[in-house]
């Protein structure tokens, strides 16, 4: 692929070729009628001429608006690019392909893809973008919006199945709690792909994440089970630092002589207490262990 970079092509204010441009055609109408009045060819045919001049010296004309540019080339070969907005004027022969350089968005469709683990997960992003080498958007692909969209999916799919769903250990980053970081992994991945089209990718973020419908309850189980168990760790710590914090007051304090059996008795009891998820019902014991 032959290596095609914008360069800037100097082009003139088309407000006085047209000016002037109207003037020939004043002129090749007055020319004409007053050659077919005095039946004088000469002047019917320079009127004719100065008709047709007037007319290619229209098609040198065009304009540009505020973020766009004009690619210009002749019989196939690059010119430059103009940039200028206003009404411009270059050589008539040049062919003029306009390209928005404004900011532009779309939201991929819902993909399903799998992601490192693995399970199949439906995951969707919201790319932001704008070309900014007009001269490869135009030459070095056959159509840079069609591009754009296709390879920011094959991107996201690509980087779905780069990192898990959950995060399942400290450290590890996931699709889910990591919003930051994987939108600048996206972020990459597509610029990656649409460097060669003079696209520059601003921003790309993932608008929709879950898991396929297939295995969406499964998973949910899976992600309560997994907070279950991480409260009960949370409630037993705690609950052992109380079980400790008593037996360390009642030996300073002197309150009771616990031998090594009645120690287990009342951690066995207090643990019941404080880990159980439903209320206690207390036995008052009012004779002995033994």
């Amino acid at each position: 692929m032959s290596d095609i970079r914008e360069r800037k092509v100097g082009s003139v204010s088309g407000i006085p070729f047209l000016v002037f441009l109207i003037g020939m055609l004043g002129g090749a109408v007055y020319l004409f009628v007053t050659g077919v009045d005095a039946r004088f060819t000469l002047k019917i045919l320079g009127g004719i001429g100065l008709f047709l001049a007037a007319l290619l010296g229209f098609a040198g004309l065009y304009k540009v608006e505020p973020n766009q540019s004009a690619v210009l080339s002749l019989f196939g070969k690059y010119i430059g690019t103009v940039r200028t907005p206003g009404l411009r004027f270059n050589n008539p022969f040049y062919s003029k392909k306009k390209v928005s350089l404004r900011v532009r968005n779309f939201e991929s469709g819902k993909l399903k893809v799998n992601e490192l683990d693995g399970s199949p997960i439906e995951i969707a992003a919201i790319v932001v973008w704008e070309v900014s080498d007009s001269a490869e958007a135009v030459f070095n692909v056959n159509n840079y919006e069609s591009f754009v969209q296709i390879q920011s999916e094959a991107a996201i799919r690509a980087m779905a199945t780069s990192y898990p769903y959950d995060q399942h250990e400290d450290g590890q980053i996931s699709l889910r709690s990591h919003p930051a970081e994987i939108s600048e992994r996206l972020k990459d991945e597509i610029q990656d792909r649409l460097t060669q089209a003079g696209i520059n990718v601003i921003e790309a973020r993932i608008s929709h994440l879950a898991y396929s419908p297939e295995i969406a309850q499964a998973m949910l189980q899976r992600q309560q089970a997994g907070a279950i168990i991480a409260a009960r760790q949370k409630i037993v710590e705690g609950a052992v630092g109380m079980v400790e914090h008593a037996l360390d007051e009642l030996s300073k304090k002197g309150v009771v002589e616990l031998d090594e059996e009645r120690r287990a008795t009342m951690v066995s009891n207090l643990l019941v207490v404080l880990c159980s998820d439903r209320a206690t019902q207390p036995v008052v014991n009012t004779g002995s262990l033994y």
